[in-house]
């Protein structure tokens, strides 16, 4: 069980600057504008051979009228509540305020461990400054600058000090890597917090809320995946802030690194031009594809509407349109198992292998019932197919005038390995090599 400490303060404090230091990641946004930061996510830091899990969260501001930030705060007190050991920011520049004192003394009645941290002590005149915060009652502190890093390894020294001995980790397995991606206010953070079943996600009918990338292990009716809830990712044009467009490359990356994308379709748009662009970056980078056409309660249906609905979709994401459509509702939590039993079976499919002999002997029979067409002439023959050992599914047909091959023939050709053998959801390649 992974040990997790929790950095919390009000905003402005430095918190993602330290976050990103000590996880030697750019995982948390920084920005000078407060309140960036809004949902709690986590990295793995390993320190004199010993690891921990980090997390970062949003800035505690008590007794806000205002519903993000008072979505902030439950965010801040679950991080509080789960942590093994809480890391309180401050700034020496500012002093205590209102909202350092009025944490301090919510630490304090928590009874949780707690190292206070008293930022941006960049170089000796400040350390006089920072002797005031042991009025917050919270007993010894620690002086850094998360800036430059200076005072970090004394602190971690003194987390690892503190943190319970770690148990002994069970043998690693890989576990699929889920992102759910889709426009901004399609429902991804309310379907990652249905799965959750707790409140992992800040969900606002603000569009744009989820900023940061949110990672959450999901064990649940015999399934265990990691998943990623991303920032919707709009049309570049529309990315006005700053903040915006670290998010939309947070997204990016996320796709980048994950092994099945769960795209979320809003039931009553339809797939529109920019979930297209999030369909062929994700099938560019070879990853596993189900669409989730979600808030599929409000639509007015008979018993044709999925069918035609199905054929809509799938008729725009053409030729790749061997793939799973389901039909959901995160908000009524309705065929969200069978979401979760389509997620385990794309990835199982995406590192599938099919053996060479019986590939060849069904292959062989395809080629000659429709051999390649000639070109200028000369007639091209393919003598041997292969699956790599790739992570993903990857065929090799060698043949005597590779250059020859045409799109059409290389789409009727995947066209029979997916009739044969079920790569659902899948993309494949397939190359063509000089025998």
């Amino acid at each position: 069980m992974s040990r997790i400490v929790a950095i919390v303060g009000r905003p402005n404090v430095g918190k993602s600057t330290l976050f990103n230091r000590l996880t030697g990641s750019r995982k948390a946004i920084v920005d000078d504008v407060a309140g960036v930061t809004r949902d709690r996510h986590g990295a793995m830091v390993e320190w004199n051979g010993q690891t921990f899990t980090l997390i970062d969260t949003g800035g505690f501001v008590e007794g806000s009228e205002d519903a993000m930030e008072r979505a902030i705060n439950r965010q801040v007190k679950a991080a509080m509540e789960q942590a093994d050991l809480l890391l309180m920011m401050v700034d020496v520049q500012t002093g205590i305020t209102d909202l350092d004192a009025e944490l301090a003394d919510q630490l304090r009645r928590s009874r949780r461990p707690v190292i206070l941290v008293v930022n941006k002590v960049d170089h000796g005149e400040r350390l006089p400054m920072a002797a005031e915060f042991y009025s917050l009652g919270l007993g010894e502190l620690f002086t850094l600058s998360s800036q430059t890093g200076s005072g970090t390894g004394e602190l971690l020294d003194e987390v690892l000090q503190r943190l319970p001995a770690a148990q002994a980790e069970a043998e690693e397995t890989t576990i699929p890597k889920v992102a759910l991606v889709g426009r901004p206010n399609v429902g991804k953070s309310t379907l990652l917090n249905a799965l959750m079943g707790e409140e992992r996600s800040i969900v606002s009918e603000v569009a744009g809320t989820t900023r940061d990338v949110v990672h959450s292990e999901l064990k649940a009716f015999g399934h265990h995946f990691l998943m990623m809830d991303t920032a919707g990712l709009r049309r570049k044009a529309r990315v006005e802030e700053d903040i915006e467009f670290y998010s939309v490359m947070r997204t990016l990356r996320t796709l980048e690194d994950c092994d099945v994308v769960v795209l979320l379709v809003d039931a009553r748009d339809g797939l529109q031009a920019q979930d297209l662009s999030i369909f062929h970056l994700a099938q560019k980078h070879q990853k596993g594809i189900i669409l989730a056409v979600n808030k599929w309660d409000l639509i007015t249906k008979d018993h044709k509407t999925m069918d035609r609905t199905r054929d809509e979709l799938l008729a725009k994401t053409a030729p790749f349109n061997d793939l799973p459509v389901l039909f959901i509702s995160a908000l009524e939590k309705q065929r969200l198992i069978k979401l979760l039993e389509e997620i385990a079976a794309v990835a199982a499919r995406r590192s599938h292998k099919v053996s060479t002999a019986p590939l060849n002997e069904y292959m062989q029979e395809v080629i000659d019932a429709y051999p390649p067409p000639a070109y200028k002439g000369k007639y091209i023959r393919i003598k041997y197919i292969t699956q790599l050992k790739t992570t993903t599914p990857t065929f090799v047909f060698f043949c005597n005038l590779p250059q020859y091959i045409r799109e059409p023939y290389k789409r009727y050709l995947e066209g029979k390995i997916r009739a044969r053998y079920d790569f659902s959801g899948v993309p494949l390649q397939l190359y063509f090599r000089q025998k």
